[in-house]
């Protein structure tokens, strides 16, 4: 266990073979194919990516090297307040795929389009009739229900003169109530 990794010899290199004393080459833009001579500075060993090097640089990274540069606010002006779909809500205007509204005396409209039904599942029926042969306690799985929320709440906004609709998928019977208080909200904005 002295050398960590007791295959490693220099028998084998990885890669295409080199004739020694040549430095490597990478193919031409202009001649597809024609092998072209590397850089100096390619051929050198350096630090693999990502990797700090050995000898740091002699003037330090500029503050924020390494992330994103950060955005300042955009024509909108500011952070988004609020999103009912692909709608958005800034601090003074309304962020649509069809364009930009201003915010001020804005119209929102929501239309519930979504319906809840409720049913007795299969299961309780097979399980129904089992249990109704073995004993009358097997009606009481005729009982169980189970509701299924499908449909849309249709969201319009109305501004400037521009129109924007977005449809909101229904997940729940509650997803209607939780819609208008965010268009209260927007109402609200929009004064």
């Amino acid at each position: 266990m002295s050398d960590p990794n007791p295959y490693a010899d220099d028998s084998y290199k990885w890669g295409p073979p080199q004739q020694p004393g040549n430095p490597p080459t990478v193919a031409d833009g202009q001649g597809y194919g024609y092998p072209q001579q590397l850089p100096d500075a390619a051929t050198q060993p350096g630090p693999a990516y990502g990797y700090p090097a050995v000898n740091p640089p002699a003037q330090p990274a500029p503050p924020g090297y390494g992330f994103p540069p950060q955005q300042g606010p955009g024509p909108g002006g500011g952070a988004p307040m609020l999103s009912l779909g692909d709608i958005t809500v800034m601090n003074d205007s309304i962020v649509t795929p069809s364009g930009t509204l201003p915010l001020k005396g804005a119209v929102w409209t929501a239309t519930d389009m979504s319906r809840t039904e409720e049913k007795i599942p299969t299961v309780a029926i097979v399980l129904a009739i089992i249990f109704a042969l073995l004993c009358l306690i097997g009606l009481l799985f005729l009982l169980m229900k189970e509701k299924k929320t499908t449909g849309f709440i249709q969201v319009s906004v109305t501004s400037g003169g521009r129109h924007h609709s977005t449809m909101i998928q229904a997940t729940g019977p509650e997803t209607f109530q939780m819609v208008m208080a965010q268009v209260n909200t927007a109402r609200s904005m929009s004064i």
